[in-house]
């Protein structure tokens, strides 16, 4: 039994693998005009002033963060189902997103978490645009 446990461990393994090979590239902010603003005053200041960064590691923002732990392809559409584990200051909770690539140059993301209680999106839903000229952190 142990070897075919392994097996499944490293067929997992491997299809997260293949998952990540295509998954998010680059440097990702919620508008161009964000995007143009880190090329010029340079990265953290754009995010200095509250604004969400989008890797392929997850979402990074001030007092806020979300690691993707686990990312699955979809095998029809240009997609992923991810898996998160998201912190602020005092909470920590997981999240399950779905992602999908617009266009080149757009992604859009959902979250499954509840609308906040004031009516407005969660924060981990929402449309980031690539920022090619802006380096990875």
């Amino acid at each position: 039994m142990r070897p075919a446990i392994c097996l499944i461990a490293l067929g997992l393994s491997a299809s997260s693998a293949l998952a990540e090979a295509d998954f998010i590239k680059g440097v990702h902010l919620q508008t161009e005009e964000l995007c143009a603003a880190a090329k010029k005053d340079g990265l953290q200041s754009v995010i200095e002033a509250g604004n969400v960064l989008l890797t392929a590691n997850g979402l990074e923002s001030i007092e806020y963060n979300c690691e993707f732990v686990q990312i699955i392809k979809a095998t029809r559409a240009p997609a992923w189902a991810v898996t998160a584990i998201c912190q602020e200051p005092g909470y920590l909770f997981p999240d399950m997103l779905s992602i999908v690539q617009m266009s080149p140059t757009q992604i859009d993301i959902v979250s499954v978490r509840p609308v906040n209680e004031d009516g407005g999106d969660s924060g981990n839903t929402g449309s980031y645009y690539l920022c090619p000229d802006v380096p990875l952190p």
